[in-house]
């Protein structure tokens, strides 16, 4: 099933196959990893499109609960069932999802290209889309330790403060939520424009 449209695409993946199997795996990406997958099970969906497979841990993992996935990504190296951008699915994909999910992904493309990323993504989508995106600020954590006889309670609060520094193009991100220009305010007004509800999680 795979497909492509090279020519129409105008970015090249940026880093090279093995970046996602090397020390890729941190503890904060596998809560990512949960909070997708929890996320789409939730909706019980017979189908999903996923844009950027990473190292397909996501894909891998819903595939094994019965669902029908379908792989998007710009690199043909990792072997997605569809090469192209977000920028032009439609353009590629005849189908549409009942849930997209595009986690990490647009931040990796220059700012001028969200809402057309957002519409492409809208194009594919039949019920549902899930997007995560990275939020640059100074992480906080307080952590309690109570010790009773024999056991032990510990409490995790953790926050994000914003911290509106400008962001330097990294040879990755191209922005970020919460760093200067690109408020929390600012994605939400551009998502909900594009009929997109939004939750936080």
């Amino acid at each position: 099933m795979w497909g492509t449209n090279m020519k129409s695409m105008k970015f090249m993946p940026q880093v090279p196959k093995e970046h996602y199997f090397k020390n890729y795996d941190t503890k904060e990406r596998w809560m990512s990893y949960w909070y997708q997958i929890n996320e789409i099970l939730k909706l019980n969906p017979e189908n999903i499109l996923e844009i950027g497979v990473g190292n397909k841990v996501v894909s891998d993992y819903l595939r094994k609960q019965g669902i029908k996935v379908t792989t998007v990504d710009i690199d043909p190296e990792l072997k997605p069932d569809f090469v192209c951008s977000v920028t032009n699915l439609s353009e590629v994909l005849k189908s549409k999802y009942d849930v997209v999910l595009c986690a990490q992904v647009l931040e990796h493309l220059p700012f001028s290209e969200f809402e057309k990323s957002l519409d492409e993504i809208k194009k594919v989508c039949k019920r549902y889309a899930i997007i995560t995106l990275p939020y640059g600020g100074i992480d906080l954590s307080l952590i309690l330790i109570v010790y009773f006889p024999k056991k032990g309670l510990k409490k995790i609060l953790s926050v994000k403060i914003p911290f509106p520094r400008k962001h330097k193009f990294d040879g990755e991100h191209y922005w970020e939520i919460g760093k200067k220009g690109y408020s929390l305010s600012k994605i939400r007004k551009i998502v909900s424009i594009q009929v997109f509800k939004v939750f936080l999680f």
